[in-house]
C-alpha cells in the first residue's frame, strides 16, 4: 500500500505541477496575443516550438534515465556510484546545453528565412537560444531528484520557471511595444522570457541540491571515493537507455515543429502570405495552448508509471501486470475525455473570452479533440518503456511522424489548415494502434472490454448537451459585456459537461462499485456519491 500511494502521490506532484505550468502558460498566450499583431504571433510561435525540440534533444531522455539509475543505486546502499552518474549527466548537459545554444543562434536565421517562411522569427529564435545553456542542466537535476524520490523540488522548479518566464515575457514585449519597436522585436522580448525563466527554475534546482546534501551529511551517505565507474561505462548505460526514451517523448514536439516549419509553406499558394501567416500565429498561440491541458494528468502518471510496470513485469507477475495496464489505459481514457469534450465544444466561448478575437475558434477545436488520441499514446509509450520494449515505441513513432508528414501534404491542399491539423491527429492515432498491438502480444488486457457502447453513448450525449449550452450561452453577449457572457458560458459548460459525463459513466457501468479500490484516492473521493446512481440491476450483477 505505501508503494501504490507512493505512486499516487508522485503522479498528483507531477501532475499539479504540470496543471499550474500549463495554465501559466495558457495565461501568457492570452496577454501577448492582445499585443502582438499577426507576425508577432507566429515568430513567438515559430521560436517557442524550435526551442521545445531542441530541448527535448539536449536532454536525450537522460532525466528518466537517471531516476531510473540513482533510484537502484540507493536501494542497493551505492550512493558514491549514484553520485557518480549524477555527474556524468551534468557534464554531458552543460556540453550539449553550449553545443545547442550555439547552433540555434547561427542556424535562426536560415530556418526562419527559408524553412518555415517567416523571416522576421529569427530575432525571437535567437532571443531564447541562451535558455538552452541551463535547461538541459535542471532537467538532470529534476531527473536525479525524481531518483532520490523527491518530486517536490522538480515541481517548484517547474512552477517558478513559469512565473519568471511569464512575468518577464508580459513586461518585455508590453515596454518595446510602448517603446515603438517592431513586432519581430517584441516577440524576441516575449521568448526572451524564457531565459529568466531557466535561472529562475536552476535557482531553486541549487536550493534543493544544498538541502540534499545536508541531509545526506547528517544520515552518513554523503558519496565517497569508493565509486570506480569508468565514465564511458555510465555513458554507454545511460544512452542505451535514453535513446528510445527520447526517440518516443520527441513526439509531440516534432509535430509542433513540423506545423510551424510547413504551415507558411503548404499555404500560401493557395491562401496568400498574410493569411498563412494568420492562421500560423493563432494554431500556435490559441490552439497548441488551449490543447496542451487535456494531456496533463496522462504526462504525470506516464511519467509515474514506468517503475510500478517495470516491477511487475520484472517478476513476471502477469495478474497484476494485465491490471496495471488495464488501469493505467483506462484512467487515462476515463479523465481526459471530459476536459476534451469541455475544451471543444465551448471553443468559441473560450476563445472569445480570452483572447483578441473570434478567429480561430475551428481550430481550437479540432487540435483539441486529436489530443484523446495524444493520451492514448503517451500513455501506451510509457508503458511499453516499462516492459522493456522501448525500441518498438520508437518504430511506432516513426511510422507516426511519416502519416503526419504525408497526411498533411496530402489533406493541406485539399483542407487547408484543417487538413494538417487532422493529419496531427491521426498521427497520434497511428502510434496508439501500433503500441495496443504490440502490448496485447505481451499480455492480453482489455480496457472498457463490452462497456465501449456505453462510454460511447457517455460522449456523445455529454457532447450534444454542452454544445447546446454553449450556443444557447453564446447568446447573452446581446445583453451583457461580451467577456462576461464568454465567462459564465465556459463555467457553465464546464461544470454541466463533467457533472453529466460522470453520472452517465455510472449509470451506464462504464464504472463499477466494485473497481473503485483500484483508482487512485481522489478519484474515489470524487465517484463514491456518484455509485448512489448505478442501477441496481448492475449491483447484484457484481454481487453475483
Amino acid at each position: 500500500m505505501a508503494k501504490k500511494e507512493s505512486f499516487i502521490r508522485g503522479t498528483l506532484i507531477l501532475a499539479a505541477a504540470a496543471l499550474v505550468a500549463r495554465v501559466l502558460g495558457l495565461v501568457q498566450r492570452v496577454p501577448l496575443d492582445h499585443l502582438f499583431n499577426d507576425i508577432g504571433k507566429a515568430s513567438f510561435t515559430i521560436s517557442n516550438n524550435v526551442y521545445l525540440l531542441l530541448l527535448t534533444v539536449a536532454t536525450a531522455g537522460i532525466p528518466s534515465t537517471l531516476s531510473k539509475m540513482v533510484s537502484e543505486r540507493y536501494a542497493l546502499k551505492k550512493p558514491a556510484e549514484a553520485q557518480r552518474v549524477y555527474h556524468a549527466a551534468l557534464i554531458f548537459a552543460a556540453a550539449a546545453g553550449v553545443i545547442i545554444t550555439i547552433l540555434l543562434y547561427v542556424l535562426a536565421p536560415y530556418y526562419a528565412t527559408y524553412v518555415s517562411k517567416v523571416p522576421e522569427a529569427s530575432l525571437a529564435i535567437r532571443a531564447l537560444a541562451p535558455a538552452l545553456l541551463l535547461f538541459p542542466a535542471i532537467a538532470m537535476m529534476r531527473g536525479y531528484f525524481q531518483g532520490r524520490g523527491n518530486m517536490t523540488a522538480g515541481g517548484i522548479s517547474q512552477i517558478v520557471e513559469q512565473f519568471a518566464r511569464v512575468g518577464t515575457a508580459i513586461l518585455l514585449a508590453y515596454i518595446l511595444l510602448k517603446s515603438g519597436y517592431e513586432d519581430s522585436w517584441v516577440a524576441a522580448g516575449a521568448s526572451f522570457g524564457g531565459v529568466l525563466g531557466s535561472i529562475g527554475a536552476f535557482a531553486v534546482m541549487l536550493y534543493y541540491t544544498v538541502k540534499i546534501r545536508k541531509q545526506d551529511r547528517a544520515l552518513m551517505l554523503e558519496a565517497g571515493p569508493d565509486s570506480h565507474l569508468p565514465m564511458g561505462q555510465i555513458y554507454k548505460d545511460i544512452f542505451t537507455i535514453s535513446i528510445p526514451i527520447v526517440l518516443s517523448s520527441m513526439t509531440v514536439p516534432v509535430v509542433n515543429f513540423i506545423d510551424s516549419s510547413i504551415v507558411n509553406p503548404l499555404l500560401i499558394g493557395r491562401i496568400g502570405e498574410a493569411k498563412a501567416t494568420q492562421l500560423l500565429g493563432i494554431l500556435g498561440q490559441r490552439a497548441q495552448s488551449v490543447a496542451g491541458i487535456p494531456p496533463i494528468l496522462a504526462i504525470a502518471l506516464s511519467t509515474s508509471l514506468i517503475p510500478v510496470i517495470s516491477a511487475a513485469f520484472a517478476r513476471k507477475d502477469e495478474a497484476h501486470l494485465k491490471q496495471q495496464i488495464t488501469l493505467a489505459l483506462r484512467i487515462s481514457i476515463l479523465t481526459g475525455m471530459p476536459i476534451v469534450i469541455a475544451l471543444c465544444v465551448a471553443s468559441y466561448s473560450i476563445n472569445g473570452l480570452l483572447f483578441s478575437s473570434l478567429d480561430g475558434s475551428g481550430l481550437i477545436m479540432l487540435l483539441t479533440f486529436g489530443t484523446i488520441f495524444q493520451i492514448t499514446m503517451m500513455t501506451t509509450n510509457s508503458i511499453l518503456l516499462g516492459v522493456g520494449k522501448a525500441y518498438l515505441t520508437v518504430i511506432s513513432v516513426m511510422m507516426g511522424i511519416i502519416i503526419k508528414l504525408l497526411g498533411s501534404l496530402i489533406l493541406a491542399p485539399w483542407l487547408g489548415i484543417y487538413g494538417i491539423i487532422a493529419a496531427t491527429g491521426l498521427c497520434f492515432l497511428v502510434i496508439t494502434w501500433l503500441n495496443l498491438r504490440v502490448m496485447k502480444k505481451i499480455v492480453p488486457f482489455s480496457i472498457l472490454g463490452k462497456r465501449w457502447r456505453g462510454f460511447l453513448i457517455t460522449v456523445i450525449v455529454t457532447s450534444a448537451v454542452g454544445y447546446g449550452l454553449n450556443a444557447a450561452g453564446d447568446q447573452l453577449v446581446h445583453i451583457l459585456p461580451d467577456r462576461l457572457a464568454f465567462l459564465i458560458t465556459c463555467l457553465v459548460v464546464g461544470v454541466v459537461v463533467v457533472v453529466l459525463y460522470l453520472a452517465l459513466l455510472v449509470m451506464l457501468g462504464v464504472l463499477r462499485q466494485q473497481e473503485l479500490s483500484s483508482y487512485p484516492r481522489i478519484l474515489q473521493k470524487a465517484l463514491r456519491p456518484l455509485m448512489r446512481l448505478q442501477p441496481s440491476r448492475l449491483k447484484s450483477q457484481e454481487r453475483g
